[in-house]
């Protein structure tokens, strides 16, 4: 069963689906979580508090994601593979992780920033850390990439940013796929990343070099 603090930010997930963050009002936010709103600010102090944890348990979450896939039994190059799909995949259907990653806050995402200088500390260890600001795009590629063995960094590194820049720069769809509202069809950003951009990654990542950490020429 999940903690309160748990429900509340699914809550707040789940209204970003339909609600811009300017509208999201935390009295919602409790009654859809089954808490009192006394609970929520307990735990968050403010809707900006909130916006911090939101950021942060997204980062969480995507990193213990990332560790789960890298300590699968497969080849370590299949494993980056399935990583890059992966990052791709959930970075479309989690608009505050695709901001975490691309660093694209568009005005529907809270613009979570660390707390004021001065502020008092949160009485909720959890929400301290939250307080201090969501990781930088780069800051959260850094720690993708300590997840993977250090013989793989390089091609975990390599990994994530092609994933990344299939999230950032997806292909035009033709006009042909036009769906029948006439709307253009979702980019290839926001299904699976491509077979082909797959067998270009496992084509890196399988080639081996004289260097005993495998370091990618």
């Amino acid at each position: 069963m999940p903690t309160a603090r748990e429900a509340l930010l699914d809550a707040a997930l789940a209204a970003l689906v339909h609600r811009s963050w300017s509208v999201v009002r935390m009295a919602d936010l409790a009654v859809a979580a089954r808490v009192s709103r006394q609970t929520l600010y307990n735990e968050f102090g403010s809707k900006e508090g909130l916006a911090r944890a939101l950021a942060r348990s997204e980062a969480d979450a995507y990193l213990q994601g990332v560790r789960r896939l890298l300590a699968a039994p497969a080849p370590p190059e299949r494993n980056l593979v399935v990583v890059a799909e992966w990052i791709v995949a959930r970075a479309a259907s989690r608009p505050v992780l695709r901001a975490l990653l691309t660093g694209a806050w568009d005005e529907r995402l809270p613009a979570p920033r660390p707390a004021r200088p001065g502020a008092r500390p949160a009485a909720v260890p959890a929400q301290r850390r939250a307080d201090e600001g969501p990781p930088a795009p780069g800051e959260l590629v850094a720690a993708t990439v300590a997840c993977a063995e250090e013989a793989w960094a390089v091609g975990c590194e390599l990994a994530v940013r092609l994933a990344l820049s299939h999230v950032v720069a997806p292909a035009i769809p033709a006009l042909e796929e036009r769906r029948a509202d006439d709307q253009c069809a979702e980019p290839d950003s926001w299904s699976p990343i491509t077979p082909a951009m797959t067998r270009l990654i496992e084509m890196i990542l399988s080639v081996e070099t004289t260097s005993p950490r495998k370091i990618i020429p």
